[in-house]
């Protein structure tokens, strides 16, 4: 599968790779710094550092990862994405971390699905930190990390279910893109955890079923 990854930082790099590792052809693009983009690109198999529009255009998924100040102006450089799953692992936070800029109403997936018209919008990825994808592993002693997604289209999220698989989470489908309400402030409370409370960034959620 080609990967595209339109904003390589923190959370971009350490998906990308782990995807990179597994198989998958990555395409990593949209950084302030074309050479680390390029060294990125290098670090690991199957990988290339190309333009946000060859990402997207060359991709049959694709992952956004900017900031969300930056999630207009990315999404404007992809071009066209219509038809194509788009993975957002953004959180609508205000640039002090005090809180999300966006919710109740509406979510930072919503509004990427309006400002992408005829993208596949699924919501993953975005409540744990960068860190544990930069990690060996994904395991908690015997747990695996849960990853809570949502999306509208049934077909768009088994595939991201199998993403998710892939890199050693624990898929729980948490329904429609309108549960993105609720997941965005779940990962305000983990940046809460981690920094507000000093729990550092190795943290993450784990949901027990009986």
């Amino acid at each position: 599968m080609n990967i595209g990854i339109i904003g390589s930082g923190n959370m971009g790099s350490g998906l990308g790779s782990l995807w990179a590792r597994k198989g998958h052809h990555v395409i990593f693009s949209y950084s302030r710094h074309p050479e680390k983009l390029a060294e990125l690109a290098a670090s690991v198999p199957n990988a290339e550092a190309a333009t946000p529009s060859e990402a997207a255009g060359r991709s049959e998924v694709i992952l956004l990862s900017v900031r969300w100040p930056e999630v207009e102006e990315a999404i404007r450089t992809a071009g066209p994405m219509a038809g194509k799953i788009l993975i957002d692992c953004t959180n609508p936070l205000k640039p002090d971390l005090s809180g999300l800029a966006i919710g109740h109403e509406t979510s930072a997936a919503e509004e990427i699905a309006r400002l992408a018209p005829g993208v596949k919008v699924v919501k993953a990825f975005n409540t744990a930190f960068a860190e544990i994808y930069h990690g060996g592993t994904r395991l908690f002693g015997s747990r695996r990390l849960s990853m809570f997604y949502c999306g509208d289209d049934e077909t768009a999220k088994k595939t991201v279910t199998k993403l998710i698989i892939e890199i050693g989470l624990d898929p729980v489908d948490s329904g429609s893109l309108k549960s993105a309400r609720y997941l965005e402030p779940l990962a305000m409370l983990m940046i809460q955890l981690g920094y507000g409370q000093g729990m550092g960034t190795n943290i993450g959620l784990n949901l027990i079923r009986r």
